[in-house]
């Protein structure tokens, strides 16, 4: 006789964080003071702490790097993975940079650059080493550095900048491109007018600047203390000055969505008449417990940067990653502190005075809601084709690495990149550096191979290294860096030549930069989702609502590349975003978006689907949960929504293409995601599914541990009405 499986264990989520909300409320004091001391402890350490500087880049496993690593072992002191810098000079028309005049202002800017800096490897003449164009317009000044662009000094990048300017006024065009000039792009604007907007949002949606400025003030206490923790401990852990950067934005966004949703709970439970303790105490374990499940998620999909193998992604993915736990933590128990402190200016003046109207009447959530569900085929499928439509551009996205060529013209960069193609051709910008294992025989025989291929405008003679067992060849591709038939001229080489010979430069590195992204979607996507799915079906007890929220954001990513391809690729409304030029998307876009709206979109989901499940748990029917679920969180949901894409829209204004298309491609799919799938898809899926989308398989009921995110071991525990209600049958349908 066979026994019946056994319920698994568990204590209750919900009752375990509607103590720790209590008793954060109650011990306020204690609490605030362990957060501000943490804050202060970190910031002490970042201050205290050495100047960080870039971590290392490496790309394991490619053929570049391969060659990057023999480099620095047969030509040592030689900065192959420096920073370089190119000053280029224009004679003016029907003059020549060799005419003695303009010759005495080269080697005067040479002696400059030679003298400016002890991080300087070399500075080239260009007369010695034949760096003039045929026509003797243009000429330019090779300088090699021994370390890379993001550790050079500020001193190392004024002297190039100065020896620019004080050639300039001498009677030729001069500008300086190069990786030199590289730097992080500032942030702290584009952050502070987030911040400013999420503040009027904030205030629209509680009217009390007091529960406004509460998410706010969260929020930025978790960055502060994730961001100076890693500034503390960037040399230590090699985390270099970049790690911050996908942090501060992942931890800003997140801290005010958790602090927004438990004090948007706090207000509802204070409405239905609770005290302030119970109140905190109940939102915490309501809505908190959806933060930590939403918390996960995210914490999901940036650990599983680590899948692609780039160590500087892994370590900003796990950086990112422990700032949102910090946000989560912030939320479960300064926020029920503050609320504390804040008695009844937490609500707003109207509720205070008791003119404000009831909830139980319809609002703009409850009217979307019923117009869904009596049109849900409609609604679906208006909301799938738009989607589908703006997605049709991702077919053509060609992924790549964006050079100097698609900055803007107003930059010295782009004026040099442009200035070579004219006088050397395009190729010119983005030269290969073949390296070859073997003596001068094996390095001639790779000469005349690569002279047999087609694509290449020039092939220098080899160049051995001291032991004459090694030697370097530059190749000038005929076509700009990006182009695919650069690319093609990559793969030439390294399919004509044996395995002794590597190629590499930025050019190719950023080729295999860009196949290791491509290659790592797949599994990083089945990773995330996977697990998130596994995820979801615990919180929700249902098979077919985490299968719709994983459809809907695959769906929701992809029609933001098609957005991205749309505009940055084929220049589609360029000039309304500032698209001077336009070029391949950045190849870590994709990973980029998936990871980051990931987080947001299930952050979306969790918090809006958790409370029509509670209503289902409670009693309501399925058409009556939906209503429920949109009139307590459409509201607080949409006001989420808009924030973070007034935070990512404020990079789109940034010079830098780069952050630009970051800021443009995630503002694209949070709006896509909250307002198509989340609002329209979703309610109208679950309308046609009715009791089919609580579905779960008895066996898996079984053994899936009942984590009872909407709380419902809260209401048996305290004898509420209606809480000894027969529980629906999520089992049979």
């Amino acid at each position: 006789m066979s026994c019946p499986a056994p319920q698994w264990e568990y204590a209750p989520v919900a009752t375990f964080l509607y103590k720790l909300g209590r008793a954060a409320f109650r011990r306020r004091r204690l609490v605030a003071l362990l957060w501000v001391a943490l804050l202060a402890v970190a910031g002490v350490g970042a201050a205290t702490a050495p100047t960080a500087t870039s971590s290392s880049f490496s790309i394991p496993g490619t053929e570049a790097q391969r060659a990057f690593d023999l480099l620095e072992e047969r030509f040592p002191g030689a900065g192959a993975d420096g920073a370089t810098a190119r000053v280029v000079f224009k004679a003016p028309e029907g003059q020549k940079v060799t005419d003695p005049a303009h010759k005495a202002v080269v080697e005067e800017t040479v002696s400059a650059l030679k003298a400016g800096s002890d991080q300087i490897v070399q500075v080239v003449d260009p007369y010695a080493a034949h760096a003039v164009s045929q026509n003797g317009s243009t000429a330019y000044v090779s300088v090699s550095y021994k370390v890379n662009a993001m550790e050079l000094t500020d001193e190392t990048r004024d002297a190039l900048k100065q020896a620019g300017q004080n050639a300039q006024g001498k009677g030729l065009t001069v500008e300086v491109g190069g990786d030199a000039l590289q730097t992080m792009p500032e942030q702290g604007a584009s952050e502070a007018i987030g911040i400013v907007l999420a503040g009027i949002v904030l205030v629209i949606t509680f009217g009390s600047l007091v529960a406004a400025g509460l998410p706010l003030l969260t929020a930025v206490i978790g960055v502060g203390i994730g961001v100076s923790t890693i500034t503390a401990l960037a040399n230590v852990l090699d985390l270099g000055t970049t790690t911050s950067t996908l942090a501060s934005m992942i931890g800003l966004a997140v801290g005010i969505d958790y602090a927004l949703f438990i004090v948007s709970r706090y207000r509802a439970e204070l409405a239905e008449g609770r005290t302030k303790e119970d109140a905190a105490g109940r939102a915490v374990g309501t809505a908190g417990s959806a933060v930590v499940f939403a918390g996960l998620t995210v914490v999901i999909a940036l650990v599983g940067l680590a899948v692609v193998n780039i160590p500087m992604l892994t370590k900003m993915g796990f950086a990112a990653a422990g700032t949102v736990v910090i946000a989560v933590l912030i939320a479960l128990t300064l926020i029920p502190a503050l609320l504390g402190f804040a008695g009844d200016k937490v609500v707003s003046r109207k509720v205070r005075k008791g003119t404000a109207k009831t909830s139980d009447k319809p609002n703009g959530g409850t009217r979307w809601a019923r117009f869904v569900i009596r049109r849900p085929l409609m609604v679906l499928i208006v909301g799938v084709l738009g989607l589908g439509a703006i997605a049709v551009p991702a077919a053509s996205l060609e992924m790549g690495l964006p050079d100097d060529g698609v900055k803007s013209t107003a930059t010295s960069e782009r004026r040099a990149y442009d200035l070579l193609s004219d006088g050397f051709g395009p190729g010119f910008n983005g030269p290969l550096l073949v390296v070859v294992d073997g003596d001068k025989a094996a390095a001639d025989k790779t000469v005349s191979t690569i002279k047999g291929l087609d694509g290449w405008a020039a092939v220098t003679p080899a160049t051995p290294n001291k032991a004459g067992d090694a030697a370097m060849i530059t190749v000038i591709p005929k076509d700009r860096p990006s182009s695919t038939r650069t690319e093609d001229l990559v793969h030439d080489i390294r399919g004509a030549t044996g395995d002794n010979v590597l190629v590499t430069g930025a050019t190719a590195m950023n080729i295999d930069f860009s196949q290791k992204m491509n290659d790592a979607l797949v599994p990083y996507l089945a990773l995330v989702v996977g697990l998130a799915f596994v995820l979801l079906t615990l919180v929700f007890r249902s098979v077919l609502v985490p299968l719709k929220a994983a459809l809907g954001f695959l769906l929701s990513v992809v029609a933001a590349l098609g957005a991205v391809v749309a505009v940055f690729q084929w220049g589609w409304l360029g000039g309304l975003f500032g698209v001077e030029q336009t070029g391949p998307i950045m190849s870590m876009m994709p990973i980029f978006m998936v990871g980051v709206v990931f987080g947001l979109a299930m952050d979306y989901e969790v918090f809006l689907v958790t409370r029509m499940r509670e209503a289902y748990v409670h009693g309501e029917r399925p058409g009556e949960a939906i209503v429920t679920g949109f009139r307590h969180s459409a509201r607080v949901v949409t006001a989420a929504a808009v924030i973070m894409i007034a935070v990512f829209s404020g990079f789109i204004g940034m010079d830098e293409q780069m952050v630009k298309m970051i800021g443009f491609g995630l503002a694209a799919a949070v709006l896509f995601d909250a307002f198509v799938v989340r609002m329209a898809i979703v309610p109208a899926v679950l309308a046609l599914l009715g009791h089919k989308a609580w579905w779960l398989p008895k066996w898996l009921d079984r053994i899936l541990p009942n984590v009872d995110v909407e709380g419902e071991s809260l209401a048996k525990s305290t004898g509420e009405p209606g809480a000894g209600a027969a529980k629906p049958d999520l089992v049979k349908v």
